[in-house]
């Protein structure tokens, strides 16, 4: 197998722990360069990480012909751009969540790889980590029977940074494409398509009850899955406090899990209640990244594309829909 050899495009904090180092320790993978706008922030990431190569321009990491596929972890609002750009220049496209601003923009990305014939992946890494591959495996098993529905239930405190008016780029809509609901529920929906499969129907009804911008801050949404499971949720990101679970109900028991925090997942059926541990990675990207990188070796597929990212913002935009129609923030 030969090495695969990347170039990271918006080397901000997403790149430090979570997904940086992988990119060096995954078998047959290595990071060979870097790009951040700014010269002495590129420069420093690149000599912490031991990185050769840095660069300012976009256009010049995506032409290094030692780059053979590219990252983007960049915000949304450039994921586009940026993904055309690679796919011109026929390198492969590994871009973070949420895949872009909206789901014509995921389309628009989906065709110029396919034009170009080069490999989507988003970074949707759950669907590689071990621990929420035991969540899929205790599903599938006959441990909880067969699926009847799902709940989602997602708290979060506004952040001091929020209530002084210092607004972070995640609830800015024409940079995230939404507020947090984006950055956050994006990976429970995503995770949800991953284990019961690709949700048919949705209704949602979004809102801004805190005030302190302009994104919505709580969103309530019902769905069907293809598999005729049913499912709700709950997002609201100005409480009192932080939560997040999932419980998927059978016809045997249930099964109750995190998605953002590191916690034991609580199996309960007729011979009791288990817990499981969910121990996460030290860089939660790496079984993601290696997943790729052995696609891109000939060997077996990742899990995480365009295609099933695209399913995911498809579900989010009609979730805010009439949010963001009232409010000529976004176009659905």
């Amino acid at each position: 197998m030969r090495t695969i050899r990347w170039g990271i495009i918006g080397c901000g904090n997403v790149t430090e722990k979570k997904s940086g180092p992988g990119f060096q320790k995954a078998d047959h993978s290595e990071l060979v360069a870097v790009m951040r706008r700014n010269k002495e922030l590129a420069e420093d990431y690149a000599k912490r990480h031991n990185v050769p190569k840095w660069y300012t321009s976009a256009e010049e990491l995506v032409n290094d012909e030692d780059v053979d596929a590219v990252y983007i972890a960049t915000p949304p609002s450039s994921h586009k751009e940026y993904a055309i750009l690679a796919a011109k220049a026929s390198k492969p496209v590994y871009v973070e969540k949420p895949m872009a601003l909206n789901s014509t923009e995921c389309s628009e990305m989906i065709e110029a790889c396919n034009e170009n014939g080069v490999p989507l992946f988003v970074a949707f890494y759950r669907r590689a980590m071990p621990a929420f591959l035991k969540v899929k495996e205790v599903v599938e098993s006959d441990a909880i029977g067969n699926i009847r529905f799902v709940t989602t239930v997602h708290h979060k405190k506004a952040s001091e940074q929020e209530k002084n008016g210092e607004l972070p780029w995640r609830v800015q809509p024409e940079i995230a494409g939404g507020g947090h609901f984006f950055d956050l529920a994006s990976h429970t929906l995503d995770y949800l398509d991953f284990i019961l499969g690709p949700i048919d129907k949705v209704n949602g009804f979004a809102s801004n009850q805190g005030g302190l911008y302009k994104a919505e801050d709580m969103v309530s949404g019902s769905y069907v899955f293809r598999s005729g499971v049913q499912g709700t949720g709950q997002w609201c990101f100005n409480s009192y406090k932080n939560e997040d679970w999932n419980e998927i109900v059978g016809d045997k028991g249930s099964l109750r899990f995190s998605t953002l925090q590191e916690k034991p997942m609580i199996l309960k059926n007729a011979d009791g209640e288990q817990e499981i541990n969910m121990i996460y990675p030290e860089h939660v990207q790496q079984p993601l990244i290696q997943t790729i990188v052995n696609e891109l070796n000939g060997e077996g597929e990742s899990p995480s594309t365009g295609q099933s990212a695209l399913r995911t913002s498809r579900v989010m935009d009609q979730m805010v829909a009439s949010f963001y129609n009232d409010t000529t923030l976004k176009d659905c």
